[in-house]
């Protein structure tokens, strides 16, 4: 009887070769925004979450006037998203519903994920929260942050003598 070897190549569906990467990316962008406030580290939180939970991808991006989060949502329309910012925190929320005739329909490969998700993430104290503005299109969130006038101060050129 042949004897079944477990390979030691992670495989690209279990995480395996990206799960640091996700893990200093996570880290990058929650020491970003400051604080004690973290993302979730895969394989810890998002772990526990049911199959089919969708997780949103994001961007965020930073210029002298405003900090933008990007967020794709395909298949989604504006109504079926909630935005909100407390207490120093904005969530994202929504959900995919699963749109198929499971009467009719034969399924032989499922890869889409449907159902609810949230993101959160801490809105850092640089920038005006009551000014935040979101537009939806082709399922793309984007969430301008506009960076308060104090934040804003140009920089000046110091000159260094002998």
């Amino acid at each position: 009887m042949a004897e079944s070897k477990k390979s030691n190549v992670p495989s690209m569906w279990s995480g395996g070769v990206f799960d640091d990467f996700r893990k200093e990316m996570d880290d990058l962008v929650g020491s970003f925004f400051g604080g004690e406030r973290r993302w979730p580290a895969p394989g810890k939180a998002w772990a526990n979450l049911p199959a089919g939970v969708v997780n949103p991808a994001i961007d965020v991006t930073e210029n002298d006037d405003a900090i933008t989060l990007t967020a794709e949502l395909p298949g989604l329309a504006e109504e079926d998203v909630d935005l909100t910012v407390r207490e120093g925190v904005i969530t994202l929320k929504g959900e995919k519903k699963h749109e198929r005739d499971e009467e009719k329909d034969n399924v032989h490969v499922t890869e889409r994920s449907y159902g609810s998700f949230q993101r959160s993430m801490p809105v850092p104290d640089r920038v005006d929260a009551d000014k935040i503005s979101a537009k939806f299109d082709k399922g793309v969130l984007k969430v301008v942050m506009p960076k308060k006038a104090e934040a804003k101060s140009p920089s000046r050129k110091i000159d260094i003598g002998k």
